[in-house]
């Protein structure tokens, strides 16, 4: 270290300013990418609470294989909320974490009242808003894809694949 040169101890603000977001891509292209997975993690945040919600309140005779079902479902949906979130992070944008915000971004209807024990209704509604998901994931990662944001492309992926087989898996119960 030369002369002129101050150790952190000696300037508390050194370092303090981050460098520039340089990941490879442009600014314009990370703003459009971020937007659009706030708007995958306002609809994968819904459907977390909406199975959440059926796996607290179902009874009756699918009580059992659907509770467990459910279970699984919203324990997977959960960590992947925080992986979207923090990709929206790592592109340098602010994650929106509010009720309201997930309403006003959400594609998927506030509809949850539904008898407990309304099975069929409850399954239903799950497979519709896997079904959003993957249509809002698949809008995402196209966007993603032409910003050549490859890790972006591969979470959403990974997503399209859980929604997808999520919502053969609920409809199936219905047929």
């Amino acid at each position: 270290m030369g002369k002129s040169e101050k150790s952190l101890s000696e300037d508390p603000n050194l370092g303090a300013n981050a460098p520039d977001i340089d990941i490879g891509i442009n600014a314009d292209d990370r703003k459009a990418i971020s937007e659009s997975l706030m708007q995958v993690l306002a609809d994968a945040f819904t459907l977390y609470l909406k199975t959440h919600n059926f796996h607290w309140n179902i009874t009756g005779k699918m009580f059992n294989s659907l509770h467990l079902m459910f279970e699984t479902q919203y324990n997977e949906q959960w960590i992947a909320l925080d992986e979207i979130a923090e990709r929206i992070r790592a592109l340098g944008y602010n994650v929106p974490a509010s009720y309201k915000d997930f309403q006003r971004l959400s594609t998927i209807k506030d509809d949850t009242t539904v008898e407990h024990t309304d099975w069929r209704e409850m399954v239903r509604q799950l497979t519709l808003g896997n079904e959003a998901v993957s249509r809002t994931a698949r809008k995402s990662l196209e966007i993603a894809d032409k910003a050549g944001d490859d890790p972006t492309v591969d979470m959403l992926t990974s997503r399209l694949k859980v929604h997808e087989k999520n919502a053969w898996m609920l409809r199936s119960l219905l047929q």
